[in-house]
């Protein structure tokens, strides 16, 4: 069955970042980022939005390039314009269908960022699994796990403390 898998850092009262897409806070080293960094190996695609995307270009990448070399990257923006010969698939519309081929391509798709977008994709059913770094940091405010109205009921399947208090939580979703 194909696995649309979103795989964060989250803070303890729900941000995956502060205002303005601020992650400094956030951990970035350290056993869980490890564990992390392994399993971003094993996935072949991931789905993104605009500001997620774009939010590599404070890090050095260029437009139309893939953030993540080795996976085929689809982002759903109705307004990014990106250069001819881009690296990246833009879908401007059907982001559910474009999910959907990308799924049946690859089996596996990781969703990266974008609470807007996790959110919408956990109203459409589409979410399989989370994968969340929970942080033990409390932000007041940012962007939010799920923006939206998105519901859905999830059974744990793995937990794993780390010593810098950081809880990995593994849920199934549906």
């Amino acid at each position: 069955m194909p696995s649309l898998v979103y795989d964060v850092a989250v803070s303890i009262d729900g941000y995956i970042a502060g205002p303005k897409g601020d992650i400094s806070r956030f951990p970035m080293a350290g056993p869980h980022v490890d564990a992390y960094a392994a399993r971003l190996a094993g996935y072949p695609a991931v789905i993104m939005g605009k500001n997620t995307y774009e939010f590599g270009y404070a890090y050095g990448l260029p437009s139309g390039e893939r953030a993540y070399p080795h996976m085929e990257h689809l982002i759903c923006s109705s307004s990014m314009k990106l250069p001819k010969n881009s690296a990246v698939t833009v879908a401007c519309s059907g982001w559910l269908n474009a999910l959907d081929g990308l799924l049946e391509r690859h089996k596996t798709v990781y969703l990266c960022g974008g609470g807007m977008l996790a959110g919408f994709l956990l109203a459409n059913q589409r979410i399989t699994e989370l994968h969340l770094k929970r942080v033990p940091i409390v932000l007041g405010q940012g962007i939010p796990l799920f923006a939206g109205k998105a519901e859905a009921n999830a059974r744990l399947l793995s937990t794993q403390a780390y010593e810098n208090g950081v809880v990995y939580q593994h849920y199934g979703i549906g």
